[in-house]
């Protein structure tokens, strides 16, 4: 038992002055103007790098991708309805989709759903 401890002790130790190590090891000297702008060949960049992202398309993408997920949540149920007992398979899946059409309503009422304006 008291092996067990010991050995824990030196892990954290060991882990712990590697983590030391790296971050002194890993500082940045000098940071100055000219290594943190974008480069353009030389010279002063012309306009600003960061360029204005549409909030709304970001909103339409993620929602994408939620409802991407969700459908291949969906797909494995048609498969267990053969292994599965058919009530609590109802059951189950009706509340999924429950789920899923309240959070679809919640978004086309908050109008996320609606392009253009």
């Amino acid at each position: 038992m008291w092996m067990s401890y010991i050995i824990a002790t030196i892990i954290m130790l060991l882990s712990i002055l590697v983590i030391m190590i790296s971050t002194i090891l890993s500082k940045k000297m000098i940071n100055d103007r000219e290594k943190n702008s974008p480069f353009e060949c030389g010279f002063d960049p012309k306009s600003s790098a960061r360029m204005p992202f549409s909030l709304r398309f970001f909103l339409i993408a993620v929602i994408f991708l939620i409802f991407d997920v969700e459908i291949a949540l969906l797909l494995p149920i048609i498969i267990i309805l053969q292994w599965s007992n058919m009530m609590m398979w109802s059951i189950v899946s009706m509340f999924f989709l429950l789920i899923l059409l309240i959070g679809l309503f919640h978004e086309w009422n908050q109008g996320a759903l609606e392009w253009a304006n």
